[in-house]
């Protein structure tokens, strides 16, 4: 679902990046810096944005290029599901972000969910990995998968975080203005889907 020109652009960036990391060769460097300027010329041109500023958000990184990953958990009482209004974008999501080096995914999901909600919260089931450009988000600089780990709350209480104004649960058809950068509403019928089938395998693109 991904517009081509900005796969391309992350293709360029990924063999650029790779190639100014193990490339030796001064001419081989050149080429791979050029192949990385395309790149960014072709997010400029499309996003209207400078290409300083997506240099520094969109072609920073070092090493072998590989997927960010979000993890988002799955939270359900009395046969709702638990969201976060995000202050960014005054919208709903399922409590989570960047995964933390050092932590597992499990660790992350419990963790996002305490500073987002308030709750505390078990992991108990991976409900599915998803490729963000595979699904109706909007365009973003990064290649992201996109975990979704079912929890259950042990203890705490609703109370809104640094990065979130309001906490709630809302029933599969009542559901909110959804933060779709972070979270569409085929995944939300994905979460319910789970709750509705336990015995429901993972989904996986």
């Amino acid at each position: 679902m991904e517009q081509q020109w900005l796969n391309w652009a992350k293709q360029l960036q990924a063999i650029a990046q790779a190639g100014l990391t193990y490339s030796k060769d001064i001419y081989d460097l050149e080429r791979f810096e050029s192949i990385r300027n395309i790149s960014l010329e072709i997010m400029s041109e499309f996003t209207k944005v400078d290409t300083t500023i997506i240099r520094e958000l969109f072609a920073n990184e070092t090493g072998y290029a590989t997927p960010k990953v979000d993890i988002r958990a799955v939270v359900f009482k009395d046969e709702k599901i638990l969201m976060v209004k995000e202050k960014t974008d005054q919208s709903w999501a399922l409590p989570g972000g960047w995964g933390d080096i050092g932590l597992t995914p499990a660790e992350v999901a419990v963790k996002e969910v305490q500073e987002e909600s308030g709750f505390d919260v078990k992991a108990v089931k991976l409900i599915g990995v998803v490729d963000k450009k595979c699904h109706p988000h909007p365009p973003s600089p990064y290649h992201v998968y996109k975990m979704f780990i079912q929890c259950e709350i042990v203890g705490g209480e609703a109370k809104e975080g640094m990065e979130t104004s309001s906490v709630g649960f809302f029933a599969e058809n009542d559901l909110p203005k959804l933060s779709i950068p972070r979270n569409t509403e085929s995944q939300i019928q994905l979460a319910f889907k789970h709750l509705h089938n336990p015995g429901e395998i993972a989904y996986f693109d």
